[in-house]
């Protein structure tokens, strides 16, 4: 009589690092040849145990040195109290707990939390990692998700549609200490939304297919500058852009090593279909050394040049210097001199930049910009905000623009002390930078003003994040007044319109007792108080503190 072993086969897929474009593990995946024995060990936990130990023993036959995921049902950790015959798999297959995740996966209903967090930490103990599967199509409760306390947690793809919900999940990781996936990716679309929204991992049939054999290279697409992720600081790609060595793709060695021997400031050459699309990169020194080798010229004068050549490095023309960094970063080590390609909206290449031009240029800008932090708060001043401002207008993206300040600075300094009066400020600066996430940008203009650009439904978290916090200063109590500007596409022109409109909101704000809130709209009358009141008593920066302020 058969067994379910002998119509049982494992398929291998691998877990992408979307940072280093490598395979940071592989999942193994049961293959049924007939039947349904998935089902089946949903319901028996001994099966679904045993297919654990079958997973890890398919990978040891195949002599796979990379760290492995090992899928277990939740029903089956709660009933089995643990998985020693697991660990003695992994052992006799010269391996080590801690390579192996346990992806832990629905359905969480009706399983028994305690007894689940009990054999969570049983193999835990044995050295396994743990991975909550299945998050965003499954039915775990978040509750239990966070007692699991997981070093991974895997998202189902479709949740990239929600991208609010992905960067959620990677605040709540971050908070764990657990690295976030995103499971099933099949385009690039879906590989950029999950980069954009914080993932480190990857898998799905984009970067490999489940096969048979161990994949250790994968496709990783580059990453595409603007495409899905807000527009980051620093110098345009233009300010570094030289003239391309454009051959045809058909082109020859010969005749690549024409144009590099007679051009010696050239350091690469691109070869473009008809279109002045890169197709392949072909580098200077690498080339040259093929060529030189014993026999070089004789095997490769006549062939084309593409055989040689390497896949081209692109980015967009409106990329800064930092996204190229991004480019340069992914692959292997010995392509860190390549030129970077500059391609327009259509993919011609129009010019190319190189990495010791980037690297000369940011280190400036580094120290600029180091130039310009407030030296109390280490936050950059307003130049790094209007700039950004400014951006945001050109892109015709709504904004909102606040400014926040302490209510009668003067007095709590004259009262507590300027020392007392720092340390306020700095606690204000790290109250802000701890809210700041995603698109939020803080900059400290001086004194006790502070500057706040964010999308404009990021405005309940900042307001909470300042003015819901016990303020106090050499005991006495400290209330913030905060004014903002939203700023539709279209409303206004340059920072400097966005600027006045915001002056009348923050005397309004500062017109009220307590802490106070007031929003207006650019180009529209009024404004609207969302928090403080009218009335008029002793300047708050006076009170003394309340018990347990402070």
């Amino acid at each position: 009589m058969r067994s379910w072993t002998d119509t049982l086969r494992f398929a291998f897929q691998p877990v992408v690092n979307l940072t280093t474009g490598g395979v940071a593990g592989l999942e193994i995946l049961a293959r049924p040849e007939s039947g349904d024995i998935l089902a089946e060990a949903r319901r028996d936990p001994e099966l679904d145990g045993e297919l654990a130990v079958s997973a890890v023993r398919a990978a040891a036959r195949r002599e796979t040195l990379l760290p492995l995921h090992v899928n277990v049902f939740a029903g089956t950790l709660a009933d089995l109290g643990g998985l020693t015959p697991l660990h003695d798999a992994v052992r006799q297959a010269g391996r080590l707990p801690w390579e192996v995740t346990i992806d832990v996966g629905p359905p969480y209903t009706h399983v028994p939390q305690q007894a689940l967090l009990d054999a969570v930490g049983s193999v835990r103990g044995q050295g396994f990692r743990i991975s909550a599967d299945g998050v965003g199509d499954g039915d775990v409760p978040l509750r239990l998700l966070t007692d699991l306390g997981p070093d991974l947690v895997k998202l189902d793809a479709s949740l990239l549609a929600r991208p609010a919900a992905v960067r959620a999940m990677r605040t709540l990781c971050e908070e764990l200490g657990a690295l976030l996936s995103v499971e099933g990716v099949e385009t690039e679309l879906q590989c950029a939304s999950a980069v954009a929204a914080g993932a480190q991992l990857a898998q799905g049939e984009l970067f490999a297919p489940p096969s048979r054999l161990p994949a250790a290279d994968v496709y990783v697409p580059p990453r595409s500058p603007g495409a899905l992720a807000l527009p980051r600081s620093g110098p345009s790609v233009r300010e570094f852009v030289r003239p391309a060595a454009l051959l045809p793709a058909t082109a020859s060695a010969g005749q690549v090593r024409a144009l590099l021997t007679g051009s010696p400031e050239v350091s690469g050459v691109l070869l473009v279909d008809a279109h002045g699309v890169p197709l392949r990169s072909v580098h200077r020194s690498r080339f040259l050394l093929s060529m030189s080798g014993r026999y070089g010229h004789a095997l490769y004068a006549d062939r084309p040049a593409a055989k040689l050549g390497d896949p081209p490095r692109t980015v967009g023309v409106d990329a800064t210097a930092w996204e190229v960094l991004d480019v340069v970063a992914v692959g292997a080590r010995d392509r860190t001199s390549d030129d970077v390609a500059v391609v327009d909206r259509y993919g011609r290449c129009v010019g190319v930049v190189r990495l010791a031009d980037l690297v000369r240029a940011l280190a400036e800008s580094r120290i600029e910009e180091a130039a310009g932090l407030n030296p109390l708060t280490r936050l950059p001043g307003s130049d790094a905000i209007t700039s950004e401002v400014d951006r945001r207008i050109a892109d015709g993206r709504a904004f909102a623009l606040s400014w926040l300040d302490v209510d009668h600075f003067k007095q709590v300094n004259d009262g507590a002390g300027f020392a007392a009066g720092d340390e306020l400020i700095r606690s204000v600066g790290r109250a802000l930078q701890r809210a700041a996430a995603g698109s939020m940008r803080v900059g400290h203009i001086g004194g006790d003003d502070f500057l706040v650009l964010t999308d404009p439904e990021r405005l309940d978290p900042l307001a909470g994040s300042v003015l819901e916090v016990p303020w106090s200063a050499g005991g006495r109590r400290v209330t913030l007044s905060l004014a903002t500007v939203l700023c539709p596409p279209g409303s206004v022109v340059d920072h400097r319109e966005a600027a006045a409109a915001l002056a009348p909101l923050k005397q309004a704000a500062k017109a009220l007792h307590g802490a106070s809130w007031v929003l207006g709209q650019a180009g529209l009358p009024g404004h609207e108080v969302l928090r403080g009141s009218r009335a008029a008593p002793a300047p708050a920066g006076c009170a003394p503190a309340e018990p347990g302020l402070g």
